[in-house]
């Protein structure tokens, strides 16, 4: 008998495989970031550059895709390809040529860009080859975006002041998504577009549908890049703050298992639970729960480390569970001809306001402290879970 797995589930591993190895580039050097801030004499408002950078072009590289329909309009497994490639390259450069923060950014920002190329095209190829299922298939892709953005925390962790070699293992895994990524095909569940409608990502705004899974996105974005950025130097000041201080392994270890390991159980548990309950009722109830960690993280800081992980592990399957809900909602609401402009408009926009709270949580925290810059990322999910719940009736009749 062969064990083989059917088209739809090999294709969907190998969408994720390629997801992982390419999206560890993402945080690679923000992972590495006190040994790159030591060699380079980083201030503290220029280390936030190193993630910021890549948001920024992840942003331009979706909007620009977004408008010209490119995830449409060109085979997807190429255009995956390229982008894989091209974050392999621009990372190792990072290592093997940048010599300060400025041109480090640079690198970062062109990493992001061609990011924008990997993330959203595999959500589309995802789609493609799952209907009823498509919750679950897309929560592993958000699974495999999860794990790949938490890998660096524990390779950074295991080279310690070495960044420049963790940087290049980085590269060599986005090099390998990209042979993998080119071997994928696309599947039966979307439509080639009949023409090129550069403003048909824009118009979705217009449709209550759309309006509503975006905002519901959003709402998630403002606190999820934020949280996985933040999160190991928030858990090492309780740390210290509760006389308990902990070493860059071992913060890199909470990490990984709070952002990756649950990270990975978040995220296929709520495409798996969507399908079933309805993709807004569960995004709704994943956002409310992340948002309740937010506020206990404040009261928790400073309190003892057998109290505040068992909440960070919880916070770290609550606020990625909702994410592949947002995409597979999208995709029910928006013609299927538009299914890779509209989930990359959606992740554009999306990232685009991380960048105001990854930025936003150091200037809050040296302002005011920890408590208040990651109460306040309690706004978002809370929000967004309204227009989740408001857009559940209509996601039944779709």
């Amino acid at each position: 008998m062969s064990t083989a797995l059917p088209r739809p589930e090999r294709e969907l591993a190998m969408i994720a495989g390629a997801q992982v190895l390419a999206l560890s580039t993402w945080f690679a050097a923000s992972a590495a970031a006190p040994a790159i801030k030591a060699e380079w004499g980083l201030s503290g408002g220029q280390v936030p550059l190193l993630t910021i950078a890549v948001q920024v072009g992840f942003v331009v590289g979706a909007l620009g895709s977004a408008v010209v329909n490119l995830p449409d309009r060109f085979p997807a497994p190429r255009v995956m390809a390229l982008g894989a490639f091209g974050a392999a390259a621009c990372t190792a450069l990072v290592a093997l040529v940048a010599d300060g923060v400025w041109s480090a950014a640079v690198l970062r920002l062109l990493t992001g860009t061609c990011l924008a190329l990997v993330y959203p095209v595999g959500l589309k190829l995802a789609s493609s080859w799952f209907l009823d299922r498509r919750g679950l298939a897309l929560g592993v892709l958000v699974g495999a975006l999860t794990l790949g953005s938490a890998v660096p925390q524990l390779v950074g962790g295991s080279f310690g002041d070495a960044w420049r070699a963790s940087l290049l293992v980085a590269a060599g895994s986005s090099a390998l998504a990209g042979v993998i990524a080119s071997r994928t095909r696309l599947g039966p569940h979307v439509t080639r577009p009949t023409a090129f409608r550069p403003g048909v990502a824009f118009s979705l705004l217009r449709q209550r549908g759309p309006r509503l899974a975006n905002l519901g996105y959003f709402g998630h974005m403002w606190e999820l890049y934020a949280v996985w950025t933040w999160l190991p130097a928030y858990v090492a000041a309780s740390a210290a703050a509760a006389g308990e201080p902990i070493g860059p392994a071992t913060r890199g270890a909470i990490a990984f298992v709070a952002i990756g390991v649950c990270g990975v159980v978040g995220a296929v548990a709520g495409g798996r639970i969507g399908d079933r309950w309805g993709l807004g009722r569960t995004a709704a109830a994943a956002m409310v729960t992340s948002g309740a960690c937010c506020l206990l993280a404040a009261l928790l800081f400073g309190g003892p480390l057998w109290l505040l992980l068992p909440l960070v592990a919880v916070w770290g399957v609550s606020v990625i569970a909702d994410s592949a809900l947002f995409s597979a909602a999208t995709t029910r609401v928006v013609d299927p001809q538009w299914t890779g402009t509209a989930l990359t408009f959606q992740t554009a926009v999306g990232f685009l306001l991380t960048v105001v709270t990854i930025q936003g949580v150091p200037l809050v925290q040296q302002a005011f402290g920890w408590p208040t810059a990651v109460a306040l990322l309690a706004i978002g999910p809370l929000l967004g879970s309204l227009a989740m719940l408001r857009l559940q009736p209509m996601l039944a009749r779709a």
